[in-house]
């Protein structure tokens, strides 16, 4: 007996782009200040043009988004945040700031793999009429309607934002890694959907409550990095950045289910500024 062939849909061609998103990279580096020391002036001097422009944002060749600050404490003293389609043009960068005249004094002390998403706890319009009816809203009222309406005007301006982030004008920034647990009687893999759901949901509300005052940008870094997701604050000012942080941790999603990684403090600066500041 004959068969037909084994037919399938075809594949796209492969490539390492983002076919929706964006690659993102956070990078931290330490300034040795011995080796600094040991460049002479000229080769400092080339090197500070050379590294202010590989930072630049306004590059011909620049990735889509990409950011410099200078960072609080010991474990770094540079910040560069960077997110394209292209993850050889992000790593691009990397080498331009290893081969140039200062690369030798700054030295890797951290790294973050990630991509942009839209979260799978993103209510669609029709889960968040479901999320009306549940609260008690009559569907046939002028409210739940107004409630729809509003929602369904907002939902593409946020998912936007969570997959081609725009970066806010603010002075203070703040990154780390996190982890849902998998520990005896705290597995967030063992729960259902829907109870997931619902504390996504509670924490997303919790978060609402900081609009203007922090941007948040969270990336997903499972089979790129160590951690599952990265978390990218932007605050109006310092304060807020620990009110989020401290607020949202209550919430069970956070407090029962959430590990955390090391927290990186930074300050927005343009790459001269900070080339300035780190005194390279």
């Amino acid at each position: 007996m004959n068969r037909p062939p084994h037919t399938s849909a075809p594949q796209p061609d492969p490539t390492p782009n983002m076919t929706e998103g964006w690659h993102c990279l956070h990078l931290y580096y330490r300034v040795d200040q011995g080796i600094l020391n040991q460049i002479d002036q000229s080769t400092r001097a080339a090197g500070r043009e050379e590294l202010a422009a590989i930072l630049d944002p306004e590059h011909d060749n620049a990735p889509i988004r990409i950011q410099t600050s200078i960072v609080s404490g010991h474990k770094a003293d540079l910040q560069v945040l960077i997110m394209d389609t292209d993850p050889i043009k992000i790593d691009s960068i990397q080498q331009a700031i290893r081969s140039c005249g200062l690369g030798p004094a700054l030295i890797p002390t951290y790294s973050f793999v990630s991509i942009t998403e839209i979260s799978e706890y993103v209510p669609t319009l029709d889960q968040y009429a479901a999320k009306l009816k549940q609260e008690g809203t009559d569907p046939e009222s002028p409210a739940f309607q107004a409630k729809l309406k509003a929602y369904e005007g907002r939902l593409p301006a946020m998912n936007q934002q969570r997959i081609y982030p725009e970066f806010p004008d603010f002075p203070v920034c703040t990154f780390y890694p996190m982890n849902k647990s998998r520990v005896p009687g705290a597995n967030w893999y063992m729960e259902q959907f829907s109870n997931r759901y619902s504390m996504m949901a509670e924490h997303g509300l919790s978060g609402m409550k900081f609009a203007g005052r922090v941007v948040q940008v969270i990336t997903a870094s499972t089979g790129f990095d160590d951690w599952e997701w990265g978390v990218t604050l932007w605050g109006r000012a310092p304060e807020p950045i620990k009110e989020i942080v401290y607020t949202m941790r209550f919430d069970k999603a956070s407090a029962k289910y959430a590990e955390f990684g090391p927290f990186y403090l930074s300050y927005i600066m343009s790459p001269q500024e900070a080339i300035a500041h780190l005194k390279l």
